[in-house]
This record gives C-alpha cells, sequence and structure tokens, in this order.
C-alpha cells in the first residue's frame, strides 16, 4: 500500500446544489492506496497512526485533484488544433477533415495515437469520451495506444454516407461491420470501452442512424456520442436534410439513439422541446467553450440546461478546441458564463473542478469508479505542482483558502502545472520520489 500526503481538493457532491461547500478539502490529507484503489482517507496524522510503516509519497508542494475526464475530444485533430477565424463548416473543410483523410495512412495513424493519448496525459486527463477516426485500422491505433498507457478511454469508429469527402464515406452496412468488430475486440478490455459514433445528423443518412441504433442496442454498456446544435448554418441543414424531424435532436430520437448513455456534444442553440427530451432521456452533454469559441458558434445557455435538469460536464474538442486541458475549459467556460451577464450561471471554483471531474464521471457511467478521491474509488488523480518561481507557484503559496487555491489553478493552470498523472493507482507521467517510511512523522 502507499500513503500519499497532500493538499487535496475534490467535488464529491453537485456545487450546483450545494454550492461552495461542495468542495471538500484537506490541506494535510491522507489517502492510502491498495491495488489502485483508495482504502482510507483522511487526516495525515489520523492514516498514518491507522497504518504504520506504510510508505509515505508526499505531495504537499503542490495540490492533489482527480484526474480530469474528457466528455469530446476528437483523436485524428491534434495537427489541426489551430485553425482560427472560420465558422463550423468552413473550418471542417479546411482544416479538420483533410487531416481526417490522412489517418487512412496505419503508420500516420499510430503517430497520430501516440501524440494524442500524450497530450491527454501532459494535461492530466485520465477518462475520455474520443471521437475515434472514420478508419478502423486508427480506431485500433488509438486503443492500442490507450491500453499501452492504460487511459480509460470510451471511443469508436466514426460513421457517415454523406457531404464528407469521399474517403471518410462508408456505408451502414459496413459501418455496422466495422463497428461490431471493434467492439468485440476493444470493448470492456481492460479500462476500454465502445461509443457508436456518427459524426453528426448532417453527414448520415436515416439508414445510417438505423446501423448506429442496431448497433447500440446490441449491448447495454455501450455508449453513443456525436453532435448537436453546435452551429446555426449546421442546424438548418439538418432541418433540410430530415423534414418529418420536429428538430435537430429528433433525427437522433426517432432512432433510438436518446439515452442515458448518450452525450451530445456542444448544443449551444437548443429549443426548450430539446432541452426536455435530454432531460427525460438522462441523456449528458459535452459543453466545449473553447471550441464554441474559436469558430464563433455561441455562448452556452448553462443556465436552460441546468432550468431543464440536464447534466452538463466539459469536452476539450481538440481540434477545433484550443487544447487539451480542461482547466483552460473551465476557465472559459467561467468567461462565456460572466459575458451572458443575468442569463449566465455563477461559475465558483468547486463548481469548474466537478464540471472537468465528476460531472464528466457521471455523464460516462463512471460515477461509482472516478471523478472524486472518496474511500472505493480508483486511484486516478493528478498532482500539480507549478514550476518554482512561476506566477502560479508565487500565488498558490499565499491563497485566502481552498476555495482561492482553486480559483488560482484555473485561472493560471496548464499541462506545464501538471507533474504526475496517476490512473488506477499507477503513475503514467513520472512519479515523485517517496518520502522514506523510516522518517517519524514529524519528519516526513
Amino acid at each position: 500500500m502507499t500513503l500519499y500526503r497532500a493538499t487535496v481538493l475534490d467535488t464529491p457532491s453537485d456545487p450546483f446544489e450545494d454550492g461552495p461547500e461542495a468542495l471538500r478539502a484537506e490541506h494535510d490529507g491522507g489517502l492510502l492506496v491498495r491495488d489502485g484503489v483508495i482504502a482510507a482517507r483522511g487526516r495525515f496524522a489520523d492514516v498514518a497512526a491507522a497504518h504504520p510503516g506504510e510508505e509515505v509519497v508526499d505531495l504537499r508542494e503542490g495540490i492533489l485533484l482527480p484526474g480530469m475526464v474528457d466528455t469530446h475530444v476528437h483523436f485524428p485533430q491534434v495537427r489541426a488544433i489551430g485553425g482560427l477565424g472560420m465558422p463550423l463548416l468552413d473550418w471542417l473543410d479546411r482544416c479538420a477533415l483533410p487531416e481526417e483523410t490522412r489517418l487512412v495512412n496505419r503508420t500516420y495513424a499510430e503517430e497520430v495515437a501516440g501524440e494524442f493519448v500524450d497530450g491527454l496525459v501532459r494535461a492530466g486527463t485520465t477518462t475520455a469520451l474520443v471521437f475515434g477516426s472514420h478508419f478502423p485500422e486508427a480506431v485500433d491505433a488509438l486503443f492500442a495506444e490507450a491500453e499501452r498507457v492504460g487511459l480509460r478511454i470510451t471511443s469508436g469508429l466514426v460513421v457517415s454516407d454523406r457531404i464528407l469527402p469521399e474517403p471518410l464515406l462508408t456505408t451502414p452496412e459496413a459501418a455496422l461491420a466495422h463497428g461490431r468488430a471493434l467492439l468485440e475486440t476493444w470493448h470492456g478490455r481492460g479500462r476500454l470501452r465502445y461509443a457508436v459514433t456518427p459524426r453528426f445528423s448532417l453527414s448520415s443518412s436515416e439508414p445510417m442512424l438505423d446501423a448506429c441504433a442496431e448497433l447500440l442496442a446490441a449491448r447495454d454498456d455501450v455508449w453513443f456520442t456525436s453532435h448537436l446544435n453546435e452551429n446555426t448554418a449546421e442546424i438548418e441543414e439538418v432541418a433540410r436534410l430530415f423534414p418529418g424531424a420536429g428538430h435537430y435532436l429528433d433525427s437522433y430520437d426517432r432512432h433510438g439513439l436518446v439515452t442515458p448513455r448518450s452525450v451530445l456534444a456542444h448544443n449551444v442553440h437548443p429549443t426548450g422541446h430539446e432541452l426536455e427530451v435530454l432531460a427525460r432521456a438522462g441523456a449528458a452533454v459535452a459543453h466545449c467553450p473553447t471550441s464554441n469559441c474559436a469558430l464563433g458558434s455561441g455562448l452556452f445557455p448553462f443556465a436552460e440546461h441546468l432550468t431543464a435538469g440536464v447534466r452538463v460536464a466539459l469536452g476539450s474538442d481538440v481540434g477545433a478546441g484550443t487544447g487539451f486541458s480542461l482547466l483552460k475549459e473551465g476557465l472559459q467556460a467561467y468567461f462565456v458564463q460572466r459575458l451572458l451577464g443575468p442569463r449566465g450561471v455563477a461559475l465558483g471554483p468547486a463548481a469548474l473542478l466537478h464540471l472537468a471531474t465528476r460531472s464528466g464521471a457521471l455523464a460516462l457511467g463512471l460515477g461509482d469508479d472516478v471523478g472524486d478521491l472518496s474511500v472505493g474509488k480508483q486511484f486516478d488523480a493528478v498532482w500539480v505542482r507549478p514550476q518554482p518561481g512561476s506566477t502560479l507557484d508565487v500565488v498558490l503559496r499565499h491563497p485566502a483558502d481552498a476555495t482561492d487555491a482553486l480559483a488560482k489553478i484555473f485561472t493560471l493552470g496548464t499541462p506545464g502545472d501538471v507533474a504526475v498523472v496517476w490512473v488506477a493507482g499507477r503513475a503514467v507521467s513520472s512519479a515523485p520520489q517517496p518520502v522514506p517510511p523510516s522518517l517519524p512523522l514529524e519528519a516526513a
């Protein structure tokens, strides 16, 4: 067993219900980890006294947070980050889709998979719902790299049969066959799961969505993800392509694709009825604030989602998003709600941490396993330790309280401040040196 000594911050309860008190903070906390699971938690002195002789890892020079959970990120778009000045459909045509066609080459796809998984780890993301590739071999490469590193990844083959460049198109029959093969190979293997993934209904015909529904219905633990109400031009085109649909969400819902296992990305421009359907189904929305701002898609109506009872988590949406860091996404979400004035939601530090961790775990059906640092949960954690002398290092030495410290992390934190990342108790980046257990408590 290993005993971690640290300032520990997490949000096991919901700050949208409990307010700032949802932030659980222990200044000199102890987390005892056995076989990757948190076996005890409390004041370090108490946990150490109850478990003498255990190896102690001293993390007091930083702050320990739960592993981040990204609910919407595109594996093939790492190298497309930074395409500014375009709305969604133009950005897809000029930046994203040309890059995605290159993943037909298995060697290229393996290189991108390595860069993608590394980007997640560097940002402190331990769990992610990932938009895969249109090519089965590239999806294999992603799953293989995620398995090698040890991340919790839910992903799948992206399918489309119209509008996109020809190399990215497939048939409903081929989509179903390739999806089944990938699911049988990877779903439930270690920390990997499969997600049925039509790109969006804009590029998916009714028969393609029927094929997606068949694959989703094959098992009750497979997930579904796609895009929804991101851009007004996109919404208008979906309405033209689905004349019988009442709204964008209906293009999925009438195929049985809106369930508690569904995560829809963006939803910047929902109707009231769509919010009701999402809430009734128990589906979740991945809020992607840097992408929404970079593409000029709009300001996310968070208050309307909360009022309707729709679950919301954060997504980085790489590559329209501006990086893998959910700290940055949290800060941008805060900015957006401030700009909405009285129509916005006050996102305090506890809410930002919850959105980046436990909200995502709940959206992905992993709330019993990860998302906070409670006893019985997997030890998926991030040690934020700023570079000595950096601005974040300076301000974290003088916080007013735990809430203030967390606010400073979201304001200034970057992947460069992520020192160590653990998944199920295993460090997936360079680990700190443990304090020798023979030292007396005062020295430790």
